[in-house]
Parts: C-alpha cells; sequence; structure tokens
C-alpha cells in the first residue's frame, strides 16, 4: 500500500515514489522497503534500476549496471563487501559497530604487490553505474601493471549504514564527507595489508563529487594517497566560492555555442508559459507540453520549470560524441540533437516539448511502453540541489548531502540564461533544509575543512575539466603549482576523460588521457624510488 503523500504512478509495471514536500521520509523509505526488499543486483537493476539508481534519472530499457549482459563487454570487476566501522569519530556513539561496504575490484592487470593501486572514490550513486562508465581508469591500469578498486559511497547503492533505517534520523547523520574519507582511508590501508602490497603507491581518481573526493584524499590522507585525478570537480562553487548564476548560464553557453538561434527559441518558449501561466490558461499548458495533469498554481508552475530546466543541464553535462546510457540514456551531441529538435518547429512550447522528450523519454506512439504525458513531480523532484537529486535512496542521501556540508545554491534568472527566474538562495536551502531534515546548513564549511581556493601549499592533484560540462567553472581551471595541474579539454563535457576510449573521442580528450597517464607514471615512480 502506498502511504499518503506518496504518488502511485504505473510505469513498465512497477510504481514510481514521488518524494515531495508533502512525503515524509519515513513513509518514503516505507515505501522503498516494500519495493526493494532483498533481491540479488540482477534482479534489482533490471527491474528497478531507473526508478531507485543514482540521482539522475535513466532509461530502464538499457540501464543494466552490474548485470551479467552489461558486464560482458566491459572490463572486469569483483564485487565484495568490506566491514566498515560506522562512526570514526565518537568512540561512544556506535562504539565498534560496523556495516558492509560495498567494493569492486580487477587484478588482471595488477603486477601482485608491486604494481599501483588505482582507487575510485566512489560519489552518490551505485558503484557499478561509475565502474562501468570509468574505462579509462582500466586502461590506464593494463598500462601500468595496476590493481583497481573503486569503493561504494557510504548511503549509497548498496553500503547503507542502518539498512533501511539509514535515512531515519538521527542515523542519517553519519552521512558526512568527512566519515566517507575515513571509510575509503581505512579500506585502502586493511586491503593494502591483505593483499600483500604495503608499498604499493595510491592513486586516487573520481568523476564530479568523486573528484571532490579524490582531492579531500590527497588533502586529508596525504600519507595514504600518492596523488589524485580529479576529473569535472567543483570543488570551489560547492564550497559557496563563486556566482551562483555561473552554472545555468554555462549550460546556456552550449546550446549558444551550436547556435544563437536555439538558446533564443528556448528562451521564448518559457516566456510563452510564462505568459499562459499569468493567465491561468493552465489546460493550454498542459495540452501543449503533454503533461499528465494541467498545473493549478504557482506551485505547480515552478515545478513546471524546474523540471524543464533539468532536462538542458542533463544535454550539456552529457553532451558526448556517442551515444551513452550513463545517468541518462541519451544520443550522440545531445546539445546538437536538442537545437535541431528546438528549431524545427515554429510552435515553440510544443518545440520545447519534444526537447525535453530527448531526456524524458516521451513518445505518442500507439503500444509503445514509453510514456505519453510528462508526470513532472515523478520525472523531477525538487530538492536542496537546483541541478536534480534523482529518485529513490540515492536521491535522499543527496539532499540531505546538500542539505549539510555541500553548497548547490545555483540559480537562473533569464537574462544571463534562457531560463526563468527560479532563485535558490541560502535562505532557501535553510528554509528546505529545516523542513526536510531538521538541520541547518552550514555554507562556509567545505572551505574550511578542505581548503577552498587555498590550494597552492597542496602536491600532485590533476585537474581535469571539459569546455563543455556547465560544472567546469566550478572547479579549478589553472594549474596552480607543477604538481598542481589542470588540463583543459576542448569538445569534452562532464569526465569525458574517465570514459572508457572510444572512435568518436576528440583529439583533446586523447591528449589529456596521455598526458594524465604521463604524469601519474611520475608520481609512482618517484614513490618506488622513494623521492618523495
Amino acid at each position: 500500500m502506498i502511504e499518503p503523500g506518496l504518488k502511485q504512478e504505473t510505469a513498465h509495471g512497477a510504481y514510481i515514489p514521488q518524494l515531495n514536500q508533502d512525503t515524509s521520509v519515513s513513509a518514503f523509505i516505507k515505501f522503498l522497503e516494500q519495493a526493494i526488499l532483498v533481491r540479488s543486483p540482477e534482479e534489482f537493476n533490471a527491474v528497478n534500476a531507473r526508478h531507485f539508481g543514482p540521482r539522475f534519472p535513466q532509461k530502464q530499457e538499457k540501464f543494466q549496471s552490474g548485470t551479467a549482459a552489461h558486464r560482458a563487454s566491459e572490463p572486469k570487476f569483483e564485487e565484495k563487501y568490506f566491514q566498515q566501522v560506522v562512526d570514526h569519530f565518537n568512540f561512544n556513539s556506535h562504539g565498534d559497530n560496523t556495516y558492509q561496504q560495498r567494493y569492486l575490484i580487477q587484478d588482471q592487470y595488477w603486477k601482485k604487490g608491486y604494481g599501483p593501486i588505482f582507487f575510485y572514490t566512489g560519489n552518490e550513486g551505485d558503484i557499478w553505474e561509475f565502474a562501468l562508465n570509468s574505462g579509462f581508469i582500466s586502461e590506464l591500469a593494463s598500462e601500468h601493471h595496476a590493481l583497481v578498486i573503486f569503493a561504494e559511497h557510504r548511503y549509497y547503492g548498496r553500503s547503507l549504514p542502518f539498512g533501511n533505517s539509514s535515512f531515519e534520523l538521527p542515523n542519517v547523520g553519519l552521512l558526512t564527507i568527512e566519515q566517507a574519507l575515513a571509510d575509503y582511508a581505512v579500506m585502502i590501508t586493511a586491503l593494502k595489508k591483505q593483499l600483500g602490497a604495503p608499498d604499493c603507491p595510491v592513486i586516487v581518481f573520481g568523476g564530479s563529487y568523486g573528484g571532490m573526493l579524490s582531492v579531500y584524499m590527497r588533502l586529508k590522507y596525504p600519507n595514504i594517497v600518492t596523488g589524485a585525478l580529479a576529473a569535472s570537480a567543483p570543488i570551489l562553487s560547492t564550497a559557496g566560492l563563486g556566482d551562483p548564476k555561473q552554472f545555468f548560464h554555462d549550460v546556456t553557453a552550449d546550446f549558444e555555442s551550436y547556435s544563437s538561434d536555439c538558446a533564443n527559441s528556448v528562451r521564448n518558449a518559457f516566456l510563452q508559459i510564462e505568459e499562459l501561466a499569468k493567465r491561468q490558461e493552465y489546460q493550454k499548458i498542459r495540452d501543449e507540453l503533454s503533461l499528465c495533469r494541467a498545473p493549478s498554481s504557482d506551485k505547480d508552475i515552478h515545478q513546471l520549470y524546474g523540471f524543464l530546466r533539468n532536462a538542458f543541464a542533463l544535454m550539456a553535462m552529457l553532451d558526448y560524441p556517442y551515444s551513452v546510457s550513463f545517468i541518462q540514456e541519451l544520443p550522440a551531441n545531445p546539445v546538437k540533437v536538442a537545437c535541431e529538435t528546438m528549431l524545427n518547429k515554429t510552435d515553440l512550447v510544443k518545440a520545447l516539448r519534444d526537447t525535453v522528450g530527448i531526456v524524458y523519454n516521451l513518445t505518442a506512439s500507439v503500444g509503445s511502453s514509453k510514456s505519453t504525458c510528462y508526470d513532472i513531480y515523478t520525472l523531477y523532484v525538487e530538492c536542496a540541489d537546483p541541478t536534480g537529486c534523482g529518485l529513490g535512496f540515492d536521491s535522499l542521501a543527496w539532499d540531505y548531502q546538500a542539505c549539510t556540508e555541500v553548497d548547490l545554491c545555483y540559480e537562473s534568472n533569464g537574462v544571463t540564461d534562457m531560463f526563468p527566474f527560479l532563485p535558490f538562495t541560502e535562505q532557501d536551502r535553510e528554509k528546505h533544509c529545516m523542513e526536510k531534515w531538521g538541520v541547518v546548513p552550514r555554507p562556509g564549511w567545505l572551505k574550511t575543512q578542505f581548503w577552498g581556493d587555498a590550494l597552492t601549499s597542496a602536491t600532485n592533484i590533476i585537474f581535469s575539466n571539459g569546455d563543455l560540462d556547465p560544472w567546469a567553472n566550478g572547479g579549478v581551471r589553472k594549474s596552480l603549482s607543477p604538481s598542481l595541474i589542470a588540463i583543459n579539454i576542448a569538445d569534452g563535457a562532464h569526465h569525458l576523460d574517465l570514459r572508457g576510449s572510444n572512435p568518436a573521442d576528440p583529439a583533446s580528450v586523447i591528449n589529456a588521457r596521455k598526458m594524465e597517464s604521463k604524469i601519474i607514471a611520475e608520481w609512482v615512480k618517484k614513490k618506488e624510488t622513494n623521492v618523495f
């Protein structure tokens, strides 16, 4: 039975929970307990991966993270569990209690006991999804005879310290960056001993939030980590540094780079919707945009704007030169496809509908298994991250992190970008977080704890960013020293360099990977010869 406040929606025979401002966390968790029960990875991912997976929605048809079908053509990993300490910093709260932290290991290239260890600092989702979309690390391992480990972040995927009660208060309070880093430090230390590799240098890798964690591991545990490759890591903007308008400005810039007419058409489509909303022509909005229900309030229009804007953010992030099913199934060059779709109709609102359908998978064909209308509250959940928290347990975890340490006060304004005026201030964040979690965010904490932009005393970090990625300008774009190296990738989207080699790769990312490999080889050699 669906608890009050949870909307029941059928898609491919599955029930999709809706998390909104009226939904209690406990009600949402009770639903998920009934939905996921205890399933094998294959059963779970094949049936419900779209709805209980990473914080960005995925298409169910081809998402096979961790399934035998997907692994057949991918790097071979063995799934294991590590007995991890629940609370590293309070000896009284949970004593020596532990939980099962999932990790993936690949040793086929490793020169046992001598080769380096390449350790991926898992981020906000199922670790299989990151492992199967970071093929460069395995390619690098074959070149450097390295052991590869992908560790899952606490409170994500199957690494739940308190099981299905993990998101109840006060249990969720142990979801912090500091605890996650300590998890990785303890795991690395123990596995090195267990595998007979006490002197093997460790290089950490990560993309996006995972890239932030890689930077933090090098800052916090330089005794354990020799170097870090942080791809598309917005360590500055998430610490509250920079312009809150930057992200959606940069999303817009991606579409403007294809055609100024494209961005103008998107902007004008939103203006037309705004006019319809002012006249309360809600039925027309429903019909023009193929919504499952007509909006009926300012709240619904606000939700609609966030839903539409989110599609453009995803296409800009994942503007890869080939089709992918990572985070979201998208065609090759989705920004180009979006602009062609947007400019294909004279009716701009209907063109906008078709354009966001690239992300949300809308079709009106008879007998199709795809949706025939948009349920804007099911497909997009407003949270403390204006770029989207996704659905399922992982959405709860990311919302909590955005309510505590990770500052994501990004906004659009219709002037410096092509989107409606959707502010998200620290006051808005504080209000949401107090209502949902009973916590008050600490806006300056990441800057204090992890150095902000005062990084010059650190060493051995690569900051890679793609020029197409709207997250790029929230990270380090200029080298800070000979060992704090910024690599900027023209024609590169969100951590494209971590993905496996592809015939469609631009020369810029091929060159970036060569440079990264060379730098990492130097770090490893220096460590092995004790020059450090």
